[in-house]
């Protein structure tokens, strides 16, 4: 079996599992009693998708992640759908609309002047897949355009380090960048590792040429200063998880190839 990247936090503190104290998580200054609120933006696999079987209806890392969390506290889980830049900025969480977000989403010193995060719980990278006939063997070969997400990582190293002739063109999310890659109004797609591995998995007439070691590491975030309690919880279930082998099993669920 090989594993991606590293996933090892450094400096969260090993802790027990603990309970909710049975007031419906009352301490945690929930948007709604007994329920942790999730916003995403749904669909980015294998992170987050919508799966019928799956007690909140979505799946993927990030959410079986989140469901174990929530289930060690007593809560139950709910997500909302929502984009990306607005989550990213903070502004669907400062609204009150979720109490967590939770979508890949990489711990940037920008993005920590709006937003609290938790401890990373993901390492990762970018990449650049293209059509297998492209002729593209590597980022210096892109003389076209290139689909980014919008307000992503990717979009700022898309735009940092795309070569001269080829320019980048953002997208809401990936499912509009695989449908524009399929029809050929792009001509790669430049994202997390993960997410275009999915894509060269499923077609054979994509693949991946290049990818970009960024000490990228994904947290779920926070309103600022306002979920402190929960906030804290959550570092000590993901503590928790690692050391009673959970973590590894919904990684290896998603991440272990052959």
């Amino acid at each position: 079996m090989l594993r991606l990247a590293g996933v090892t936090a450094a400096g969260i503190l090993v802790l027990s599992a603990c309970g909710d104290d049975g007031d419906g998580g009352g301490e945690y200054g929930l948007v709604q009693d007994g329920t942790l609120t999730v916003c995403s933006d749904v669909p980015y696999p294998p992170f987050e998708f919508e799966d019928a079987d799956a007690p909140s209806g979505y799946s993927g890392f990030d959410m079986d992640l989140l469901q174990a969390i929530a289930d060690n506290l007593d809560l139950e889980m709910t997500v909302e759908v929502v984009g990306f830049d607005p989550l990213q900025s903070g502004t669907v969480l400062a609204s009150g609309q979720c109490d967590i977000g939770a979508s890949a989403m990489t711990i940037t010193e920008e993005r920590m002047a709006n937003l609290d995060f938790s401890d990373p719980y993901y390492d990762s990278l970018q990449s650049l897949l293209v059509p297998v006939d492209s002729g593209v063997t590597s980022i210096d070969d892109i003389t076209g355009t290139v689909g980014v997400q919008q307000g992503t990582t990717g979009e700022a190293f898309a735009n940092e380090n795309l070569p001269e002739g080829a320019s980048p063109e953002a997208y809401p999310g990936d499912a509009e960048l695989w449908t524009a890659l399929q029809a050929g109004n792009i001509d790669a797609i430049l994202q997390d590792f993960p997410v275009n591995d999915e894509h060269a998995q499923a077609d054979e007439g994509y693949e991946i040429v290049d990818s970009f070691e960024t000490d990228e590491q994904y947290g779920f975030a926070f309103a600022k200063d306002e979920k402190t309690e929960l906030l804290e919880a959550v570092n000590e279930q993901l503590s928790a998880l690692r050391e009673d082998g959970t973590y590894d099993e919904i990684y290896d669920r998603y991440f272990s190839v052959d």
